[in-house]
């Protein structure tokens, strides 16, 4: 998935702390841009990059030119920088958001369904103004994205594998996942970028492969060098054991549970024809 043609610089990246924006960062210095990231804890001693919060009504004032963004941040943040953004000078916009607008959008939590309205919302205003200012967009949604000790989903199921030797799933575990690499992400998201078929439109980002629930988090233990040991539990025992656990387990919600039985499913079809989407397989290494 290399792109095909140069970007179109210079190049800005918002969110560029986030789990994609190292990877995507190294991507492009290799390729010989020289991108201007953007963050709110920004490493100190790191060239490059500006202290910069995307809701500062003079954010275009604190920005240099700019043609191509990738937005790394949550997409709910980005419409208000948008008119900052196209000021000066923005053509191309890359921006993530993510499955999670459809998945959760009839969860039993009301956290998760207002998640889902964000997203959904957000989406809608970044293609609303790019299409009326004339800026080629693209809308990433990734699946459950993975990268080996950092990410809160598959590396919390190893943190928790680390602590108790075991894993206890909800039911049989038998509901399907595409998890996808941080990095392959980013190699999308430059493909995407010098695509032309890729503009003005939105892709769903699945990973190389479909497997239970039950088999990520035996591949889990395999990246661990450890035994598999998988206990299935009840969905209500499940549930208690969560409740009870919620202390140690900030972010947890019985709706975690209740998916474990879900297909979380999704086809990247299009992706693959338009910019060459191809990741890898689900084969963690901690």
């Amino acid at each position: 998935m290399q792109p095909e043609n140069p970007l179109k610089s210079p190049v800005l990246v918002l969110g560029a702390t986030s789990l994609i924006g190292g990877h995507l960062l190294e991507r492009l210095r290799a390729a010989g841009v020289d991108p201007v990231a953007i963050s709110r804890r920004p490493p100190a001693i790191d060239a490059g990059w500006l202290d910069a919060d995307l809701s500062d009504p003079n954010l275009a004032e604190a920005l240099a030119p700019v043609a191509t963004v990738f937005s790394l941040s949550p997409i709910w943040l980005l419409p208000a920088a948008l008119p900052a953004l196209k000021a000066n000078g923005m053509t191309r916009l890359v921006a993530f958001s993510s499955t999670s607008r459809f998945t959760k959008r009839d969860s039993a939590v009301a956290e998760e369904r207002a998640v889902a309205a964000r997203l959904a919302e957000a989406e809608a205003d970044v293609e609303g103004f790019c299409l009326d200012q004339g800026v080629a967009w693209t809308l990433l949604r990734p699946t459950l994205i993975y990268d080996e000790g950092r990410d809160g989903n598959v590396s919390r199921l190893a943190g928790l594998i680390r602590r108790f030797g075991m894993l206890p799933l909800s039911g049989d575990g038998q509901g399907l996942r595409q998890p996808v690499h941080a990095q392959d992400l980013a190699l999308g998201a430059l493909a995407a970028a010098t695509a032309p078929a890729a503009e003005n439109r939105a892709y769903d980002l699945v990973g190389g492969e479909t497997l239970t629930y039950r088999a990520m988090a035996t591949r889990v233990f395999e990246g661990l060098g450890r035994r598999p040991v998988v206990v299935c539990l009840p969905p209500a025992l499940f549930a208690l054991m969560l409740k009870v656990a919620a202390p140690w387990l900030p972010g947890a919600t019985a709706a975690m549970g209740a998916r474990m039985e879900q297909d979380l499913t999704f086809d990247s079809g299009d992706a693959r024809r338009d910019f060459g989407w191809s990741p890898r397989d689900f084969h963690p290494r901690f």
